[in-house]
């Protein structure tokens, strides 16, 4: 039987408490656990999510992270903790910037700055709107029931049922299993995908945004294996998150669901570039977001050779 502290969600706001900050000089050092994936290696989202927390303990309580900018220097282990060093860059009148490297036994596996702005500053506004005619995110099936068939025979199939703390529906037929032949032939990566927390969380607005940054990463990179004519089951195929960065516009209530519009105007030498803009389910535009991945697939003619 799985208990409260074994749920995904449960588990996730678990690690991203972190442990206590002890400050040094400039310096504020803080430390946090893995979470599992099936990789062996540090999921992106979590430790983008980890840096935002810790770079959050050394600010004001009025300040609310509104960008990071995080480079991936080396894959991490889940069987590690990470160990955040959080620098003080500067802390201005409206915003605060933070330097974040996180590191483990074998040196950095991270590196990011972040931005915090005092809460409830006014200024100008505007947004694009949602698109309309999207479906409703309860008349779509869920990754966690697409992969329930798949489960016992795959890692990542059983991650999805079992361990992802998010409910994730693709309006677009997802590129998890298979490719979605449609879009490789317009040459197109567009796709909207709904997501929120797979249960309920009641915290602070610095966890919401948190929790968002580490949903988001589970999705970004599928524009460019869409647009590419691949997928993720795509035999030889090798992928990696290079960079990601986001900004927060409006508060986040994770508990809601959340459409993301993504798209991917370019790829190159084994690198593609991906971005989305999120919205509440009342139209909202609450976030955005870009990540530049590593995606390659062997050579047929390299084949045997």
């Amino acid at each position: 039987m799985t208990t409260d502290d074994q749920k995904p969600l449960n588990h996730l706001i678990k690690v991203l408490r972190l442990g206590e900050p002890s400050p040094y000089r400039n310096h504020t050092y803080i430390s946090g656990e893995s979470l599992y994936f099936p990789t062996g290696r540090v999921y992106g989202g979590q430790v983008i999510a980890q840096s935002v927390v810790a770079a959050a303990r050394t600010v004001s309580e009025d300040r609310l992270p509104h960008s990071i900018h995080a480079y991936f220097i080396a894959a991490g282990d889940i069987r590690q903790d990470v160990l955040f060093d959080v620098e003080n860059l500067r802390d201005g009148r409206s915003f605060s910037a933070r330097r974040v490297n996180a590191t483990q036994s074998r040196g950095p596996i991270l590196t990011a700055i972040a931005s915090f702005q005092k809460h409830g500053q006014e200024g100008v506004e505007f947004s694009d709107p949602m698109p309309s005619d999207v479906p409703d995110p309860e008349s779509l099936t869920s990754a966690k029931e697409l992969m329930e068939p798949y489960a016992q025979n795959s890692q990542f199939a059983n991650y999805y049922v079992t361990k992802s703390p998010f409910d994730i529906r693709h309006v677009n037929a997802p590129v998890m299993l298979g490719t979605d032949e449609t879009a490789s032939k317009r040459d197109d990566g567009r796709q909207m995908v709904w997501m929120r927390a797979d249960g309920h969380v009641d915290l602070p607005q610095l966890c919401h945004r948190a929790i968002l940054a580490c949903g988001c990463d589970q999705i970004m990179m599928e524009p460019i294996i869409r647009r590419a004519g691949l997928s993720f089951m795509t035999p030889g195929i090798s992928f990696a998150t290079l960079d990601h960065s986001m900004w927060w516009y409006r508060d986040i209530d994770v508990n809601e669901w959340h459409l993301y519009v993504q798209d991917t105007p370019t790829a190159a030498h084994g690198r593609g570039l991906s971005y989305a803009k999120v919205y509440a389910q009342d139209g909202t535009l609450v976030a955005a977001m870009s990540q530049e991945a590593m995606v390659r697939v062997p050579n047929p003619e390299d084949a045997g050779k």
